[in-house]
């Protein structure tokens, strides 16, 4: 059997999100303009975060989802990336992630997809990974394209903004047989 996938690099480390975490995920969670990219409809009290870290066993298959903090090496967090909407008869699960503007352009994004990853298809047994990402985010597409996940299709008028519907793509990345054998 191989050994499961470490979830950190020289520069960060994925970790499940403690009680101190808080204030960074109301950061994330009450940004209404990231609101556009997802479901939420309103904000995240403190006391709902609280409950969520104490109640959440951080295991996707007794959640239905995971959260990982993505800690830099300073300590800081630099972000947060998320498996959710978990099918365990399909195997399958969406993924996103969001990471801090001072953070950006530094290759975390791509280190912490791939240590997801990793632990997803090595030691999750998950078939496949897929993100609904806007057609008019270029450095996500190109983050993903650069990932290997394939572009399978683009649903038209989408999400609503305030502004308007807005296109997104849908990216897929399927476990092969290669990965079996390498581990991954």
């Amino acid at each position: 059997m191989n050994k499961p996938a470490s979830l950190h690099t020289e520069t960060i480390r994925l970790r499940a999100p403690e009680p101190e975490d808080i204030d960074e995920m109301l950061f994330y969670e009450n940004d209404e303009d990231l609101w556009e990219n997802s479901c939420a409809t309103g904000p995240y009290s403190r006391y709902q975060l609280k409950k969520y870290i104490a109640e959440n066993q951080n295991n996707l298959f007794a959640d239905g989802q995971l959260r990982f903090m993505i800690e830099h090496v300073s300590g800081k967090i630099a972000g947060i990336v998320d498996v959710f909407s978990f099918d365990a008869r399909h195997q399958r699960a969406e993924i996103g992630i969001v990471i801090k503007k001072e953070f950006r352009r530094q290759g975390i994004a791509r280190d912490a997809l791939c240590l997801l990853e990793r632990h997803c298809f090595q030691l999750l047994g998950i078939h496949q990974l897929y993100a609904y990402i806007r057609t008019d985010n270029a450095p996500c597409l190109h983050l993903f394209t650069k990932l290997g996940y394939t572009f399978s299709a683009t649903l038209k008028d989408w999400i609503y903004t305030g502004k308007g519907y807005k296109d997104i793509c849908i990216a897929q990345k399927i476990r092969n047989a290669r990965q079996l054998q390498d581990g991954y």
